[in-house]
This record gives C-alpha cells, sequence and structure tokens, in this order.
C-alpha cells in the first residue's frame, strides 16, 4: 500500500480535523508499524510545512507549485489527499511554529530526516529564483526548533542560496588542513550515507527522492570543485 493511500485512510477517519491532530494522529495510528509512520510522517511534515511557509511567504507562485509537484510524485487518483491536507494546513489558525514542534515529536530520534525536510521546504521556497525574508525567517525558526546543529544549516543554507554552491569545504563538512587521501574517504562516506536508498531506509517515500538526488548533486558538485582546486 502506497504512503498516498495510507495518508488518505488517515485523513478519511479525521474528516474536518485539524492538521494539529493529523500528525497527532501520524504516532498512534501507525505505532506498530514503524516504517510506514516514518513515511506517513515525513509526508505530512512536508506537505503540512510547505502549505504553512506558503501562508507566512503570503504568496504562491507557479515556480513554487512546480518545486512541490518535484518533490511529491504523486498518482493522479491521490492528488485530492494531498491538496486537502494542504489546504487544511493553510486554513488552520494554528502557527507554523505549533506544526514543527509536533513534526518534531514524530521524530525524536531522526535528525537527518528532519534535516531532509528542511532540504525540500528550501528546494520549494527557492523555485522563484529568490528566497525572500519571510521565508528565510521561517526557516531559521524552523531549524531552531527542529534543533538542526547550526554547520548541519549552513551547509543546507548555501547549497540552496549560494549562486555557485558556496565554499566546497563547508558544503562537505570538510577541513582545509585534510590530506587528500583523507577527503577523499570523507567524501565517499557522504556519498554512501546520502544515496537515494540511505533515505529511504531511514523513512523518506520512495516518492520524494528528488531531495536524495539534489543532495548527492551538491556533495557531488562539491567534491569536483575541491578536486580541480587541489589537482587530484
Amino acid at each position: 500500500m502506497s504512503v498516498w493511500t495510507q495518508l488518505g485512510n488517515l485523513l478519511s477517519g479525521l474528516a474536518g480535523e485539524a492538521v494539529s491532530t493529523v500528525i497527532e494522529a501520524v504516532r498512534t495510528a501507525f505505532e506498530g508499524d514503524p516504517e510506514t509512520r516514518r513515511q506517513v510522517g515525513f509526508s505530512v511534515a512536508m506537505i503540512a510545512l510547505s502549505a504553512k511557509m506558503a501562508k507566512a511567504d503570503g504568496v504562491v507562485t507557479e515556480d513554487e507549485v512546480s518545486a512541490f509537484r518535484d518533490l511529491f510524485d504523486i498518482p493522479a487518483k491521490e492528488a485530492i489527499n494531498v491538496s486537502r491536507l494542504y489546504n487544511l494546513a493553510k486554513q488552520d489558525v494554528s502557527g507554523y511554529h505549533a506544526y514543527a514542534r509536533k513534526v518534531l515529536k514524530l521524530f525524536p530520534e531522526d535528525p537527518a530526516i528532519l534535516e531532509d525536510v528542511m532540504n525540500g521546504l528550501f528546494h520549494i521556497a527557492k523555485a522563484d529564483g529568490i528566497i525572500h525574508e519571510r521565508e528565510m525567517a521561517f526557516m531559521d525558526d524552523i531549524a531552531g526548533i527542529f534543533g538542526v546543529k547550526d554547520r548541519h544549516y549552513e551547509r543546507i543554507r548555501m547549497r540552496h542560496m549560494e549562486p555557485e554552491g558556496g565554499d566546497p569545504y563547508v558544503l562537505l563538512e570538510a577541513d582545509r588542513a585534510w590530506g587528500d587521501s583523507a577527503l577523499k574517504s570523507h567524501y565517499r562516506k557522504l556519498v554512501s550515507e546520502n544515496h537515494p536508498d540511505r533515505l529511504i531506509a531511514r523513512g523518506v517515500p520512495a516518492e520524494f527522492i528528488a531531495i536524495a538526488n539534489n543532495r548527492l548533486a551538491g556533495i557531488n558538485k562539491a567534491w569536483h570543485s575541491i578536486k580541480l582546486e587541489r589537482g587530484i
């Protein structure tokens, strides 16, 4: 059963409920199935927080809608469930801070998946060519609530905001003093850890694999820059 079918089943039992209630329901509805709980939880987090980001910014552009669809490979018959949840989140009087805290409770021991959510939100925010001030404040707040480490957040922010990807050593969380061999080993480790299969294993649905591909592309681009710089 796909993550979208699972999401539809969850929503059908919560007619008229606020999204905050939906997020809470994910924790209990799939208590005996942690893999499905992570997948549905990630999906709900992305949809709800992207809706709140759009509301915070005040404008939803066509580019942002397209970027949203890049991340969400949604079967036509399941699109109604995503639209329903997205619209509920936009209309809900609860602020995004409350949403973020509830999402955090879904993944108390999975900081990597929270960074995946941040990557997805940045992908949507930058789609119209610029991350606006309100969107940036939204991102800063979400990162703080999620407890994303400063150096990790800087890497995420730089990859999405710097025209040429920013400092490749920062993007790889590497030290310029390292030798070529240490850098190569570190790069290979990052490629392994950020392979799409790894994201799926920790709960990111296969439908969201664009997140993994974008992250891996950033790692490879940074490594290419370092190789050119060092002549290796």
